[in-house]
């Protein structure tokens, strides 16, 4: 079955063939037939009831540096009509301008499947909606409050502080119970946005690996284990993390049995959650990554898991 798919996502021209997950869904889409359209966030429109896209025919996707795509002819999509499925793959910020597209998304889902379901994914951000599985994650506090964190610092000596909305690895910070600088470092969140922050006992089994595992449709299809470089805390691989193979365990099984019907209901068809020593420290809904490594390491085909799971969806 042949669809129609507008892509949302990030300008071509600069990602990173070998690793970008949105390009090996892409790639895959290309095998099965599927006609491709691209269009960038700020290129949504709303009019009359009608949400449209500015869009290009994407014509060829290889993985071959330099020459990775070829785009073609340039239409005006309605995406209640003209596709069958929007791959919502852009990557954060998760701000006003993420919110504002879920919402002219939703205007077209179901009827258009959009991947991962706007609405939840404006109703999921990472950070707070695995608070709804607080027994499953290590000890956490969200604050403004420097008395907060300095009593939650005391209870457990080590602490790491991390922005809501931050992706990437960006801003976290490592605070010992000396560290002389934590009132400077709440003061420094505390200016950079009127939202809360969050804080975690440190868990020192990080320099084991930070775990990213995939789900498709609430089902587990893979993962990989993610060490940090020496004397980093951050093991994401655009932090400079290094990718291994790993099996998940018992724990980690049971992690996905949990979560996975929610993540099933709520239309949440691509996730991946972030598991450290045991513990679930975030599920990923905006623009999930990890899946090229999991496939070159594993030998899978998670990219045409997600298809499936589309297609069956759509069909």
């Amino acid at each position: 079955m042949a669809l129609q798919v507008a892509v949302q996502m990030d300008p071509l021209e600069g990602i990173n063939i070998n690793g970008d997950s949105t390009f090996h869904l892409m790639l895959e889409a290309q095998k099965r037939g599927h006609r491709m359209w691209h269009y960038l966030p700020d290129q949504l429109s709303y009019r009359d009831g009608k949400v449209t896209a500015r869009a290009r025919r994407v014509e060829q996707v290889q993985r071959v540096k330099g020459e990775h795509f070829r785009l073609g002819e340039e239409a005006v999509l309605d995406l209640a009509t003209d596709v069958q499925t929007v791959l919502m793959r852009q990557d954060p910020p998760f701000d006003l301008a993420y919110i504002t597209a879920t919402h002219l998304l939703e205007m077209v889902h179901p009827k258009t499947l959009v991947v991962n379901n706007p609405a939840e994914v404006r109703n999921a951000p990472e950070k707070l909606f695995v608070t709804r599985f607080h027994d499953l994650m290590p000890e956490t506090l969200i604050t403004r409050s420097l008395a907060d964190v300095e009593a939650f610092r005391r209870e457990y000596g080590e602490i790491v502080i991390k922005p809501l909305y931050g992706n990437a690895g960006t801003a976290v910070f490592h605070v010992g119970l000396k560290d002389p600088n934590l009132s400077a470092l709440v003061e420094v969140f505390s200016t950079m946005g009127r939202e809360p922050f969050m804080v975690q006992r440190f868990m020192p089994e990080v320099s084991q690996g930070d775990k990213r595992i995939v789900l498709v449709d609430g089902k587990p299809a893979g993962a990989i284990n993610r060490l940090p470089k020496s004397g980093e805390i951050r093991s994401n691989l655009a932090a400079g993390g290094k990718a291994e193979a790993c099996d998940l365990t018992t724990r980690e099984q049971e992690i996905c049995e949990r979560i996975g019907p929610e993540l099933a209901a709520r239309g949440l068809l691509f996730v991946g959650i972030d598991v450290i020593g045991g513990y679930l420290t975030e599920i990923n809904v905006t623009s999930p990554t990890g899946i090229v490594a999991i496939d070159n390491f594993n030998g899978t085909n998670t990219a045409g898991m997600i298809w499936d799971a589309i297609e069956s969806k759509i069909g």
